[in-house]
């Protein structure tokens, strides 16, 4: 099983499974403001997850002053993400149900 680390401002947590990770981030770092409309979000995968589903990649490059590069990047890791996780176990395991 591959590792997941968190990636937040040059964390070094390293987690056996994403779901893991993702709740880390949520619980363990301040929130983010998003540049383009202001909504506040956990950092990490859900503040990557707001931006590509809520805004325009033109939005995004212009607000975070981002290049195709970090775009793809994040795409990326979103994709990654989505395609291992139990989301659904995540929120309930922040919603204190698991």
């Amino acid at each position: 099983m591959v590792p997941w680390a968190c990636g937040i401002d040059g964390c070094d947590a390293v987690f056996e499974d994403v779901e893991s990770a993702v709740l880390h981030q949520t619980r363990e770092h301040q929130r983010h403001e998003c540049k383009v409309c202001g909504t506040i979000v956990p950092d990490g995968y859900f503040a990557i997850r707001h931006a590509f589903d809520e805004h325009t990649r033109a939005e995004y490059v212009r607000a975070y002053d981002a290049d195709s590069a970090a775009v793809r990047r994040r795409e990326q890791v979103k994709r990654d993400i989505e395609s291992e996780a139990n989301l659904q176990t995540v929120v309930e395991r922040l919603d204190g149900s698991v």
